[in-house]
């Protein structure tokens, strides 16, 4: 499809380009969390990893996504994007080898449709492809319509992994997790599974200020923080979260090898976080491996391909 839709507008008066944004080649998760209350502590503190039991899940998924997007052409001033989002799950049990479970890709075309000539228009919708649509009020400008595309990428994204988890909490097994590459907190179903994790490597949001901040953020490897609640915007459920850091920082960058792990708002989070977080740590390497640039792509990303 991805062909013959770029191909029948170009054909209807579209201009071609071929605009690869720098932001195509990484992701970031739609965070919007401001604030925390203390969970487990009256404030955030650090502890040590040291002599925790690691859990021994007999089976674990682990989800993960990516996205890339290119303008592929403008229709007067007004950009035409194709976008590409795709996810998997990985399932990974006694053997320790990991198999493909489930998977999932769609391709949208990004624009205003008000904007464009009544030709290109109609070219378009009659391919079929999924259109999105930015607002009107960025749509004048390539300066803020290209950022604007990249939020429904983004947001395509994350609805494409909430799809698959949610699908696959269905089939978990009663001693099986999930860990999703990402945030948990956007989905009624995740957010309250016993079972499911998610894993933030972006750390956009703001919790904490001062030297609670400086705790987090100048954790020592294989250390956590005391777990805490953020405080929830707009749609948001409420979970418990907690830093963790698999790699040392230090002589590399201050958010090197810290991680996020969100998990259900329960007393047994609290319980389990030394071992949640034991276990992570043992499976640092292939879980989040680190590259020059920080923490690298999931295991999903060196395991899985979308075809």
């Amino acid at each position: 499809m991805s062909r013959s839709w770029v191909d029948a507008i170009l054909a209807a008066g579209v201009v071609p380009a071929s605009y690869v944004p720098e932001a195509s080649v990484g992701r970031t998760d739609l965070e919007e969390f401001t604030g925390a209350d203390p969970v487990e502590d009256p404030e955030l503190r650090v502890h040590s990893l040291a002599g925790a039991r690691a859990l021994a899940p007999a089976a674990v998924g682990f989800l993960d996504g990516i996205e890339q997007w290119r303008v592929v052409g403008y229709a007067g001033v007004t950009p035409i994007v194709r976008a590409y989002v795709a996810a998997a799950i990985r399932l990974r049990g006694a053997d320790r080898r990991p198999r493909t479970v489930a998977e999932d890709a769609d391709e949208l075309a990004i624009t205003r449709l008000d904007r464009l000539p009544t030709a290109v228009r109609g070219a378009l919708e009659e391919t079929g492809v999924r259109i999105v649509e930015i607002s009107g009020d960025n749509a004048g400008q390539p300066a803020r319509a290209l950022p604007a595309a990249r939020i429904e990428v983004q947001k395509a994204r994350a609805a494409l992994e909430r799809r698959l988890a949610e699908r696959r909490l269905i089939a978990l097994g009663s001693d099986e997790w999930l860990v999703v590459d990402g945030v948990l907190s956007d989905s009624p179903a995740l957010s309250v599974h016993p079972r499911a994790l998610g894993v933030v490597k972006s750390h956009g949001a703001e919790y904490f200020a001062g030297p609670e901040l400086e705790r987090a953020l100048t954790l020592p490897a294989c250390h956590r923080t005391s777990v805490f609640r953020p405080k929830r915007r707009g749609a948001r459920r409420e979970i418990y979260s907690w830093y963790l850091r698999l790699w040392p920082w230090e002589g590399n960058d201050l958010l090197y090898g810290l991680l996020r792990v969100e998990a259900r708002a329960h007393p047994d989070t609290v319980a389990l976080a030394p071992r949640i977080s034991a276990w992570l740590a043992d499976e640092r390497a292939p879980l989040a491996t680190p590259t020059a640039g920080g923490i690298g792509y999931f295991i999903l990303s060196m395991t899985w391909r979308p075809t």
